[in-house]
């Protein structure tokens, strides 16, 4: 017969996330995961699996609940809105809490081994459906007005993804909140008009 679990699998879940967003894929290992969730690896691996699918968990869980202000944005009238809600979010996200800064987005895979390939795979393709997303909403944006007629939605898309990467990647490094939003706000200046 079966044991029952003993620990509320949401919160070891959330417990995963977090180690996977402050340590990366690649430095977070398995005894790091049974200290987060105090929960015994034997029981991790029967609720979860492995590490690999353990991250891809998290990974789906950080993009409904944390790193969905990139879905939220597309909702925005016009394509100069949801550049800055975007990057906006990516400042508010990346500095909202002192042991997970940064972005699971890019803390997951900036230094990745042969053993992490499914799981970089996993961001990449995480991260191209976002930048996907984005560049349809700015073929919209162009196809309205919204944009210049020589605007492209790709570079657009490509060029917002930089900069909240970037802003990520400051943000790990002590960036505060304050200069991140500043970033975003020059980077936002620099939008293409009608």
């Amino acid at each position: 017969m079966p044991r029952q679990r003993t620990f509320d699998t949401d919160e070891a879940l959330e417990a995963v996330l977090r180690v996977f967003w402050s340590k990366g894929y690649e430095g977070t290992s398995y005894s790091d995961l049974v200290a987060a969730t105090g929960v015994e690896r034997p029981a991790l691996y029967s609720a979860f699996g492995n590490k690999e699918a353990m991250f891809l968990r998290a990974l789906e869980r950080y993009a409904s609940n944390y790193g969905n202000y990139v879905w939220e944005a597309l909702r925005e009238p016009t394509s100069r809105r949801v550049a800055t809600r975007v990057l906006e979010g990516a400042a508010e996200l990346t500095t909202r809490y002192a042991s997970n800064t940064g972005c699971l987005g890019i803390n997951g895979a900036l230094a990745a081994s042969d053993d992490a390939e499914p799981a970089r795979r996993a961001l990449i393709e995480w991260r191209a459906a976002g930048e996907e997303a984005l560049r349809q909403r700015f073929e919209q944006a162009k196809k309205e007005g919204d944009l210049p007629k020589d605007a492209d939605p790709a570079t657009l898309a490509a060029f917002l993804l930089a900069v909240s990467h970037g802003i990520a990647v400051q943000a790990k490094a002590g960036f505060s909140q304050d200069k991140l939003l500043q970033v975003a706000k020059q980077a936002v200046n620099t939008w293409p008009g009608a």
